[in-house]
């Protein structure tokens, strides 16, 4: 179990949804920083609750 909004977290989100692969340059999402992966979660999920506020 990963923490929330970490970058496992994120990971864990986009593979629930079958985004294994970075959509243009085909790597592995584990390869990426945090914040990549962070933009092409809040892509397919819209903003996250902290940025609601």
């Amino acid at each position: 179990m990963a923490y929330r909004y970490s970058k496992g977290w994120f990971i864990q989100q986009l593979k629930t949804i079958g985004l294994t692969k970075h959509p243009i340059e085909r790597k592995k999402l584990e390869l990426y920083r945090t914040f990549v992966v962070r933009n092409l979660y809040e892509e397919h999920f819209g903003p996250t609750e902290a940025e609601k506020e």
